[in-house]
Formats: C-alpha cells, sequence, structure tokens
C-alpha cells in the first residue's frame, strides 16, 4: 500500500512558476515508476511526465522545456517545477505510482 498526496497548487499568472510536491508514504516495493497527471473538464488523467526508480525521464510534448520533474528517493518526495504557466495548464495535478493515487492539487493559471 502506498500513499501519496500532492501540495504546492495554487493561483499563478500567466507566465509564472510554481512549484508541486508529491510525499509518499508505505513500502518501497511499491515505489516504481512516479508520474505526474492532470485533469481538467476536457481531458481526465492527462499524463504529463514520469520519472523511474532508475531516475530515467520522460515528458509529454507541451511541457517539455517548462516542466522539471525529480525525485528525493531518501524523502520519498517527487517534484514537478512548473515554468512558463499557461492558462491551458489550469487543473487538478496529480501524482501516481503503481496505481495509486494522491487526491490532487488544484492549478489555476489565469490573470
Amino acid at each position: 500500500q502506498v500513499k501519496l498526496v500532492e501540495s504546492g497548487g495554487g493561483l499563478v499568472q500567466p507566465g509564472g512558476s510554481l512549484r508541486l510536491a508529491c510525499s509518499l508514504s508505505g513500502s518501497d516495493d511499491n515505489i516504481y515508476t512516479i508520474g505526474w497527471y492532470r485533469s481538467t473538464p476536457g481531458k481526465q488523467y492527462e499524463w504529463l511526465a514520469h520519472i523511474k526508480r532508475s531516475g530515467a525521464i520522460e515528458y509529454k510534448d507541451s511541457v517539455q522545456g517548462r516542466f522539471t520533474i525529480s525525485r528525493e528517493n531518501d524523502k520519498k518526495m517527487v517534484y514537478l517545477q512548473m515554468n512558463n504557466l499557461r492558462p491551458e495548464d489550469t487543473g487538478i495535478y496529480y501524482c501516481d505510482t503503481g496505481g495509486f493515487w494522491g487526491p490532487g492539487t488544484q492549478v489555476t493559471v489565469s490573470s
């Protein structure tokens, strides 16, 4: 069993930045690839980026160069640094590992 909790969301102007955090607790045996996803009224659980236990990283094309995923294995934390945010980045952001999901954190990009 793994529990995830996201934090760091909020209201930001276009072009601004936010740093999301995902705190994980539970057995390390269940923590492998950790992904960040976003839900909007038009898209449910849109994959954005993931980081594997090896450290290998992949990004969705639309966030490549703007978002950076990182992890601190010893602290069981994963981060998503989001720069140059756009209104279309608005949504609820979730982290996931092995089918376990957090409750999400709201990100609103608006002037």
